[in-house]
């Protein structure tokens, strides 16, 4: 299958911008400033194109980008409680950015690094080399992202790493999506996820124990729109101000740990889709990952993006392919270990249609 072709073109703080741009004109914006996704233009089912990603109306935003608008987040997504983890007998204690807590990666994660950027036939590869201690971690890291898109409107991340030293390892593209273009909140999307059980959370949103979505706000195992489950009266929705809880998907297989693997991988398999009835556009998620995060951006108020006011609470929303959040202090632990000689491997898509 064709992939896109590519062109690059400078901005402010020596940032590179690379649009994708495949045959029926679609295209996607990727910043060597923390592997960023910008922008995705996409027509809806009248013709009319638009951006279905939010983000900043510049550069400038990216610099320190709060939200982690479009960013690559690592070396871990999502939460650490209270910063700290053993590791093979040693207690490591990383960046807390958030309250007593491990968020993103830390004050300096890899949304905000600047990547190494080479275009070619197979997309656009970028790479970064994270060096031992940075946020607190061990180990020297090496990893490499490749962002292609092809004439079926699928967006592929294919994420790879290698360390010198064992380290946790959870990397995830943080995408925020409003399919109707940002003509109006997320309300009316229709989403669904293929997972029979959920993380649920403490008041730190560090999970507690796994759930059945059966008879919840979370049970979106048959299509269902957002907007009226954002209004139950769900304890768990109260803690997170909306959806910010991490869907156990359903596996293809119990795979064994393969020799020189390091992770529980499976198969690229589909696991979510969110369809817009507005504009005819949906959006299917496949990933290799055990966890999905859905996000319905709780905290987007007063955000200024690229429309002419500021963001309002679920003006997009993020669906973030991963492993468990805090999972370096559970017992699958070592699934999230990538120890030298081994290969992380993770590969996640977005396929955009029109029906």
């Amino acid at each position: 299958m064709s992939q896109a072709t590519i062109t690059s073109t400078s901005a402010d703080h020596g940032v590179t911008l690379y649009t994708l741009r495949n045959a029926h004109d679609m295209r996607i914006t990727v910043s060597d400033h923390g592997a960023t996704l910008v922008s995705w233009w996409a027509p809806d089912r009248y013709g009319r194109v638009a951006d279905i990603l939010l983000g900043y109306p510049d550069c400038d935003g990216y610099q320190s980008n709060p939200p982690y608008f479009g960013g690559l987040i690592g070396r871990w997504g999502n939460r650490i409680a209270n910063g700290r983890f053993t590791l093979d007998g040693a207690d490591y204690l990383v960046d807390r950015n958030e309250g007593s807590n491990h968020l993103h990666g830390g004050d300096s994660g890899f949304h905000l690094a600047q990547w190494r950027a080479e275009a070619g036939p197979d997309g656009l590869l970028l790479t970064l080399e994270s060096a031992e201690g940075d946020a607190g971690y061990p180990g020297n890291l090496r990893v490499s992202v490749l962002y292609s898109l092809d004439d079926e409107g699928c967006l592929s991340i294919d994420y790879s790493a290698g360390s010198d030293a064992p380290t946790p390892l959870n990397l995830t593209s943080h995408g925020y999506f409003n399919l109707n273009g940002g003509s109006a909140d997320i309300y009316d999307h229709i989403l669904a996820i293929a997972a029979d059980r959920y993380l649920q959370i403490d008041g730190q949103l560090i999970p507690t124990e796994a759930a059945d979505v059966a008879g919840s706000a979370f049970d979106f195992r048959q299509p269902a729109p957002i907007g009226p489950r954002l209004a139950w009266p769900d304890p768990q929705l109260k803690l997170a101000g909306g959806f910010d809880h991490c869907y156990c998907l359903r596996p293809q297989h119990s795979s064994q740990q393969a020799p020189g693997q390091g992770r529980n991988a499976q198969p690229l398999r589909e696991v979510a889709t969110v369809y817009d009835p507005g504009s005819g556009r949906q959006l299917s998620v496949a990933t290799t990952e055990n966890g999905l995060q859905f996000y319905s951006g709780n905290f987007l108020a007063g955000i200024q993006g690229r429309g002419a006011g500021p963001y309002a609470r679920h003006d997009g929303f993020c669906l973030e392919a991963q492993a468990y959040p805090n999972q370096i202090n559970g017992p699958d632990a070592e699934a999230v270990i990538l120890r030298p000689g081994q290969v992380y491997r993770q590969t996640t898509t977005y396929r955009l249609t029109v029906r």
